[in-house]
C-alpha cells in the first residue's frame, strides 16, 4: 500500500483535513497490513482499489463517511470489519 499516494489522492478528490486524511489512510493501511482484502477477495489491496470502493459511497459522504461505509458494507458481508472503522469523534 502507497500511503503517500493514497494521502495525496484522498487531497484531492475529497475535503477532507490533513487531520482526516492521515487517519483513513492509517486505516487502510492497517486493513491492508492485515490482509483481510486478500484472504477474503484474493487479491492485494492497492490505492485503487481503495478509491474505486470510496467512489461508489453516497455524494454526499465525507471521506470518513465513505470510508465507513464501505467498512460497513464489507462487515455485512464476510464480517470482522468492524475494527476498521474511522470514529467521527476523533476526525471531525
Amino acid at each position: 500500500m502507497d500511503r503517500q499516494r493514497l494521502e495525496s489522492e484522498f487531497a484531492d478528490r475529497y475535503d477532507a483535513d490533513e487531520e482526516t486524511r492521515r487517519v483513513v489512510a492509517r486505516q487502510v493501511q492497517d486493513l491492508a497490513d492485515s490482509e483481510r482484502i486478500t484472504e477474503d477477495f484474493g487479491f492485494d489491496l492497492t490505492v485503487d482499489d481503495v478509491l474505486a470502493n470510496l467512489a461508489d459511497a453516497p455524494d454526499d459522504h465525507s471521506l470518513a463517511q465513505r470510508w465507513n461505509w464501505w467498512m460497513n458494507a464489507l462487515d455485512l458481508s464476510h464480517g470482522g470489519y468492524e475494527r476498521f472503522h474511522v470514529r467521527q469523534d476523533l476526525v471531525e
